[in-house]
């Protein structure tokens, strides 16, 4: 994917999520994230946008952490924290809105802080932003009785994502010895084989023989590698307690805005 399919994932992703929000009630619970209902994760994003924005536009004084009064200098009328919540959902849509201008406006050769292996800084805010709204999209919708899935080739690229840019960051693991874990979705031309071991995980995009094989459609696949979906809409052929350690060992972390709302969440997330 390009950097503008990623970009307009942002923006469909987040129009999504808001007509989720706004079908489920702030105080309902996020299935996938125990420590959140619909309020807190309008509030984590809304922020993750303006934290992400204020590196592509280079609002930040600091790398990795904007101090509040860069975003109030930037966008004041988006750095509030908090909104009432009758505004929250349209306030979520204007940080999102924000997002998706800077990214737009940017260079390609945009010279700034980045946190996972990317060909430009550019496009590695607009993928880790695509992913991280949908993802949240579907915690949305998880909390309402309609929840829809994703296209094949946008799930292959964020199983990519948490597989080869976000997993290697783990540099050790409580692991005695390796295990390995293959995805093979059904609907895409995509393979990637992952170690998880005492010297952290590694991955590979290759076929070959693993202790776990996770076979079913990128959609589901894109879910399970972050901890969420059903695990009866994908098929499991091997040692079952491989996902079990890939659940367990492996969170999505870098570093956060100032609350680290992250942390709270079932991730990877």
């Amino acid at each position: 994917m390009d950097v503008d399919a990623h970009i307009e994932a942002i923006s469909r992703e987040g129009e999504q999520l808001a007509a989720a929000a706004s079908r489920a009630r702030l105080d309902d619970l996020i299935p996938w994230c125990p420590a959140w209902d619909t309020r807190e994760l309008l509030r984590h994003l809304s922020e993750i946008h303006l934290w992400a924005a204020s590196h592509v536009a280079r609002c930040a004084v600091r790398e990795g952490v904007p101090e509040l009064v860069d975003l109030e200098a930037a966008w004041p009328d988006l750095a509030i924290f908090w909104p009432d919540d009758d505004a929250l959902v349209d306030y979520y849509l204007a940080t999102n809105t924000n997002l998706v201008a800077q990214l737009e406006s940017a260079p390609s050769d945009l010279a700034t802080w980045t946190f996972l292996p990317a060909p430009s800084p550019r496009q590695m805010w607009a993928r880790r932003q695509a992913h991280e709204t949908a993802i949240h999209r579907f915690d949305a919708e998880s909390a309402t009785a309609s929840v829809s899935g994703f296209d094949p080739t946008f799930a292959s690229d964020g199983i990519d994502e948490i597989l080869t840019a976000m997993a290697p960051t783990v540099d050790e693991l409580p692991l005695e010895s390796c295990m390995t874990m293959a995805i093979s979705p059904s609907d895409v031309d995509e393979r990637w084989l992952v170690t998880l071991g005492p010297d952290g995980i590694e991955t590979v995009r290759a076929d070959g023989p693993a202790d776990l094989v996770l076979t079913g459609l990128a959609s589901d696949l894109y879910l399970a590698v972050w901890n969420r979906g059903d695990d009866a809409a994908i098929t499991l052929t091997g040692d079952l307690t491989v996902l079990d350690t890939w659940r367990t060992r492996h969170r999505a972390r870098w570093p956060r805005t100032r609350d680290e709302d992250e942390s709270k969440a079932q991730a990877p997330r």
